[in-house]
């Protein structure tokens, strides 16, 4: 099976980046948070793992944390964005 993946660094949130990988369908395979509410976010991760990339962005794209303008979820969406043009490669190729 082909896989995709990148590294999303983050903007206006605590955590500072976002690894994500999804299969050649886009279902997302793995997601791992550097940084902020680890809690939280490896709720956020095994929830959206196994679901669609544009089903995802869809639920989640645009929450806000308190007044900033993003939030850790947001940015999710923004490496989800990445990941849909990203090459997809053998796994043993990663």
């Amino acid at each position: 099976m082909k896989t995709k993946h990148v590294q999303y660094e983050t903007q206006g949130t605590c955590s500072k980046l976002i690894d994500v990988s999804a299969d050649e369908n886009d279902v997302i395979q793995q997601v791992f948070f550097l940084g902020g509410c680890h809690g939280n976010l490896q709720g956020i991760s095994k929830l959206v793992t196994g679901q669609k990339i544009d089903d995802v962005i869809e639920r989640i794209n645009g929450i806000r944390c308190g007044n900033k303008s993003t939030s850790c979820p947001d940015q999710l969406c923004r490496a989800l964005e990445q990941l849909k043009s990203a090459p997809l490669v053998e796994n043993d190729e990663r």
